[in-house]
């Protein structure tokens, strides 16, 4: 009997061993054969976008194809389009007043962490990045996608070869282990990481340098002066958008008093449900395990097939199941991260008021990653800016479509970095430049003050006689022996 433990991390070390080799070659082509390799990449994943949707939507079950489809344009097209003009090669500035070179130096072998979420646009997304920047990428596949990974991967891998580049430069582990992923986290030259919690605590625990995001718990905050239909529409096509699987959905829903019912009413009318009741302890007994995490069984799901689960019935119709959640904390599961169809509702006096409650939801799970506002008064809008503990502020836009940068102008990316309050090394939409190491060569300005020569020493054999220690001014020397000739004459 094979030992899966022992197989996965062999085959880390021997996917790293040939990316590193494959890498060393790859990082001394020019820019112009990078970009040729990286615009390939590109071709094949816009080519395979709907068939790969489609494998990770049966593989996982989480949420839908046509999604999917979208979320793997927006890495092979998207991402693309960002980054195609990059210069990620040789000298990437020049500052002849300072005298300073900037040259790009690729990390080497990234380990790429792929969820069971975004499997096949996650590979495409990062393996464009990090062969942009020079690196190779060996990926660790969530063993629930691991059939549609490594189809993206072979994908990938077509096309390397049809450049006339080593395939080794993209691959991934078949036999995923968490020891497996251990072994490649601790070899490889920088982690990529992408996933649930324990996951990325085990890519910062590594001893390799890494970029990871942690979870998401994105508030909504729909303000007095927002159109709030524009706000209701905009935040159920961004948490419907593939089930709620993008960490940058919103998790909940705050609006000022003065507009609550008519807020509730656009909920109902766009598709919303209201839990009450029975209905209502149902639904919280199936949402979390017994450890407090996230229920697999619902994570993805639409509205209708949570409810199933739940042994509830909701109208036809309906899109998001909505909770009049009365507190943040453990005990209240409508306050933390829901990757599913499922939001909190809450209703505050005024901004001020959401912004304490924000600070808590954040604060409870999510704090550094993402907060909508819907709003059409900027003092509030920048408030919101200069204070929340988060890296992105999207406004009157989609959390999900914001967030990942395909309605706003963040960089498209599937890597949201959280900040150091997050437990992220980065607050950025993770992009080639990432991936880099930067020598400066820095040159002489010409200024450095030098000091003046010091006198010049006589070392003498009198054994410290002449008070020197063995070494005297030889001045002082000279005058000494002229005295002692004048008092001879």
């Amino acid at each position: 009997m094979v030992d899966k433990d022992l197989l996965s991390i062999q085959e880390a070390r021997s996917l790293v061993r040939a990316a590193r080799a494959a890498q060393a070659e790859y990082s001394q082509l020019g820019q112009e054969r990078i970009d040729a390799v990286i615009k390939a990449i590109s071709e094949v994943g816009i080519a395979h976008a709907e068939e790969l949707a489609q494998m990770a939507h049966e593989e996982t079950g989480y949420g839908k194809t046509a999604d999917k489809k979208t979320k793997n344009l927006l890495a092979a097209e998207e991402v693309y389009a960002c980054i195609k003009d990059m210069k990620t090669v040789g000298i990437l500035e020049e500052d002849k007043v300072n005298k300073v070179l900037k040259v790009a130096v690729p990390v080497g072998v990234i380990a790429g962490v792929v969820p069971s979420t975004n499997p096949t646009s996650t590979v495409i997304y990062k393996s464009l990045i990090s062969l942009k920047s020079g690196n190779a990428v060996v990926f660790t596949p969530h063993p629930s996608a691991k059939k549609c990974i490594a189809a993206t991967v072979q994908y990938i891998k077509e096309a390397l070869h049809k450049c006339g580049v080593s395939t080794d430069l993209v691959s991934c582990v078949s036999v995923p282990t968490i020891e497996g992923s251990a072994e490649l986290m601790k070899i490889a030259d920088l982690i990529l990481a992408t996933g649930g919690p324990g996951m990325v605590k085990a890519a910062y625990s590594s001893g390799t340098p890494a970029l990871g995001v942690g979870a998401g718990n994105v508030p909504a905050y729909i303000e007095r002066s927002a159109d709030i239909k524009d706000a209701v529409a905009k935040i159920f096509a961004s948490k419907t958008f593939d089930n709620g699987t993008i960490c940058a959905s919103e998790q909940s829903i705050i609006c000022d008093a003065v507009i609550a019912a008519d807020v509730k009413r656009e909920v109902i009318a766009q598709g919303g449900f209201f839990l009450e009741g029975e209905n209502l302890a149902k639904v919280k007994a199936i949402m979390e395990r017994g450890n407090g995490s996230m229920n697999p069984a619902i994570v993805g799901r639409d509205a209708q097939t949570v409810a199933k689960i739940a042994g509830i019935t909701i109208p036809e119709g309906t899109r998001l199941l909505v909770s009049d959640e009365p507190g943040v904390g453990p005990k209240y599961p409508f306050s933390k991260e829901k990757l599913t169809s499922l939001i909190g509702f809450y209703v505050v006096n005024d901004w001020k008021e959401a912004c304490e409650l924000c600070h808590s939801l954040l604060h409870n799970c999510g704090i550094g990653h993402t907060l909508a506002i819907h709003s059409h008064n900027e003092d509030i809008i920048r408030e919101f800016g200069l204070k929340k503990p988060v890296s992105r502020i999207v406004v009157n836009t989609p959390s999900t479509h914001g967030g990942v940068g395909l309605s706003t102008g963040l960089f498209p990316s599937f890597t949201l970095g959280c900040g150091a309050v997050g437990g992220s090394a980065t607050s950025d939409n993770v992009n080639p430049m990432h991936l880099l190491n930067i020598r400066y060569v820095a040159y002489d300005l010409g200024n450095t003050p030098v000091a003046a020569p010091a006198a010049p020493k006589h070392t003498c054999s009198c054994g410290g006689s002449c008070g020197g220690h063995g070494s005297v001014d030889i001045n002082a020397l000279t005058s000494m022996i002229v005295a002692e000739l004048k008092k001879v004459m």
